[in-house]
């Protein structure tokens, strides 16, 4: 077994290009699916329902062996209710997701920009640098002075970003991607972050330190719905 690459210094110099196809975007996407669909199992059925189903379960199969006759249909409905519940908050939960999901899928295509983005990651934030549309264009600035001369200013090629480490909402992992969702100025946005990455000297280890740092990883199901 191989070691991966690891960087003597923890952070990035540059930012990394991430490299990522349409065909691996939707990969990320697929492995994101099935890690959000463990949270529709019976394991991860809230304590109050099942209170409320050991209840019902209860009464269910007390009136069943206590009354006898006609009677005992309220009793039966009870028992099936709490079958098909359970049926309904696991499988059915998981079939409805994944039939959204193909629908997504189907209509999806990877954004442009995630074409030529580039990551890095610091003590302040995760930092993104991605093409500027606006390249090449001019735009006019006054100049200092009394006689306030214009000047003409090319727009960069590049655009940086930082999202601060406080700005993420929620974060998760699969073998092959990290998934990092936040908030800046009520603006929600999202980053896959492919793990192969690090093959390239990406500190996978100090971001998932720094995610963990603010965050229990886990995707949040609203961020799931952006």
């Amino acid at each position: 077994m191989t070691k991966k690459p690891s960087a003597i210094y923890p952070y990035t110099l540059q930012t990394i290009a991430v490299n990522m196809s349409n065909s691996e975007f939707k990969q990320a996407q697929i492995a994101l699916f099935e890690q959000s669909a463990k949270n529709y199992g019976v394991a991860n059925i809230k304590t109050k329902e099942w209170i409320f189903l050991a209840i019902f379960a209860v009464l269910g199969l007390g009136g069943l062996y206590y009354v006898k006759g006609y009677s005992t249909i309220i009793f039966w409905v009870m028992i099936v209710g709490v079958i098909l519940y359970l049926i309904a908050r696991t499988a059915g939960m998981k079939w409805y997701m994944k039939r959204e999901f193909e629908k997504q899928m189907a209509e999806a295509d990877m954004p442009e920009e995630m074409a030529d983005i580039k990551l890095g990651v610091q003590k302040n934030g995760l930092v993104m640098n991605m093409p500027n549309p606006n390249a090449g264009n001019t735009h006019q600035k006054k100049g200092k002075g009394k006689k306030h001369t214009q000047m003409q200013m090319r727009n960069p090629a590049n655009r940086q970003a930082v999202i601060p480490w406080s700005a993420v909402t929620s974060w998760d992992e699969t073998g092959e991607f990290i998934f990092v969702m936040f908030e800046i100025q009520g603006n929600k946005g999202s980053q896959i972050i492919p793990k192969r990455m690090q093959n390239n000297k990406f500190p996978i280890d100090t971001l998932k330190k720094h995610l963990a740092e603010v965050k229990a990883k886990g995707i949040e199901s609203e961020g799931l719905q952006q």
